[in-house]
C-alpha cells in the first residue's frame, strides 16, 4: 500500500454511525432455535444476541462482489481483497432483554498496517457503545483484518497441542446453522453459505464457520458453566474453521472469575481462543 494511500485511510478514523433497533419476541426466538441446545435461557436474551441487533444493512446494489457493502462508506476503502472478523473485546454491562429499544454508537478507531504471512495486513478497529432505556449494555471493540487473495489454503501443519480441559462441549455445525446465524446477523459474506463461491473464488475448501458464531457458542458456553454471562469476553481468531464439521469447545477455570476457552476443529487445530470473566 503506498504512503497516499495510506494516509487516505486515516481520514476514516473518528467517522461514527448510530442506529437503533429493537429486540423482538421473535429474534430472540430465532436466535434461541438456531443455537438449538447450545444457547443459555434464562430471563434475559443469550450472549452474543446483540451481533444480530443493528446490522449493517445496504441496498442490494450497493454489495461488493463478495456480498459485503462496498468499502467506503462508514468503513475506509481498504484497497485488500479480503475482510474477516479478527475478534473482540466485549464488555457485557447489564442485560438485554425481549422489548428493549437498542441504539449502537459505532466509531472508527484505529487503522494501522502490518506486515503478516501472506503480505500486508490492514487492521482496522472499531468502538461499538450499544445501550437500552436504561443506559449501556455492551461495549465492544472490533477488530477486522483486510488480507491478499490467496490461492488455496495455507500447506497442512501438525495439529496444536491439547490439554486437559475442565469443560467440553461438542457442536454440530451443518449448511442450515450457517445460513441461518447469517440471515439473523444479516450478514452478505458469500463464504458462509454460497460453497462456489467458497472454494472457486476466495479458494477455502468449504464454507467457512462464522468468528462471531464460534464466539457465540463459547459465550453461551460459559454462561452455562458458571450460571451466569460473563462480565468481560475476548476472542481472537486463530484460523479459519470449515464446515460442515463437528466443532470441540472448551473451557479451563483460573481462579473463580476467569477461564480460558477455544473451539477446536475435528482436525485437531484451535480456530478461536477466548478468555471470559466474571
Amino acid at each position: 500500500m503506498s504512503l497516499d494511500s495510506s494516509w487516505a485511510l486515516q481520514k476514516w478514523v473518528g467517522r461514527t454511525r448510530e442506529v437503533e433497533d429493537i429486540v423482538t419476541p421473535r429474534l430472540v426466538a430465532s436466535f434461541e432455535a438456531t443455537l438449538g441446545p447450545h444457547a443459555a435461557r434464562r430471563d434475559e436474551a443469550p450472549p452474543g444476541l446483540h451481533w444480530c441487533l443493528t446490522p449493517d444493512i445496504a441496498d442490494a446494489s450497493e454489495l461488493g462482489p463478495d456480498g459485503h457493502a462496498a468499502k467506503g462508506g462508514f468503513l475506509p476503502p481498504v484497497p485488500l481483497p479480503r475482510r474477516m472478523w479478527a475478534g473482540s473485546d466485549i464488555r457485557l454491562l447489564a442485560p438485554i432483554r425481549s422489548g428493549d429499544t437498542i441504539r449502537r454508537r459505532s466509531t472508527l478507531g484505529v487503522v494501522e498496517e502490518k506486515q503478516g504471512r501472506t503480505g500486508r495486513l490492514t487492521f482496522v478497529t472499531v468502538h461499538h457503545e450499544i445501550s437500552n432505556a436504561a443506559g449501556p449494555v455492551v461495549e465492544e471493540d472490533q477488530i477486522i483484518v483486510y488480507r491478499p487473495a490467496e490461492v488455496g489454503m495455507a500447506p497442512p501443519t501438525l495439529p496444536d497441542p491439547r490439554s486437559p480441559a475442565s469443560h467440553e462441549r461438542i457442536v454440530n455445525v451443518d449448511p442450515v446453522l450457517l445460513f441461518r446465524y447469517s440471515a439473523l446477523t444479516f450478514n452478505g459474506h458469500r463464504i458462509h453459505y454460497d460453497a462456489p463461491y467458497a472454494t472457486n473464488v476466495e479458494h477455502y475448501p468449504g464454507l467457512v464457520i462464522h468468528g462471531p458464531l464460534q464466539a457465540t457458542l463459547l459465550m453461551n458456553f460459559a454462561a452455562v458453566i458458571a450460571g451466569q454471562a460473563p462480565r468481560r469476553f475476548s476472542f481472537r481468531g486463530m484460523r479459519p474453521a470449515i464446515g460442515p464439521q463437528t466443532l470441540l469447545l472448551s473451557g479451563t477455570a483460573h481462579g473463580k472469575d476467569e477461564m480460558e476457552m477455544e473451539v477446536r476443529a475435528s482436525d485437531g487445530h484451535v480456530t478461536v481462543k477466548a478468555t471470559a470473566q466474571w
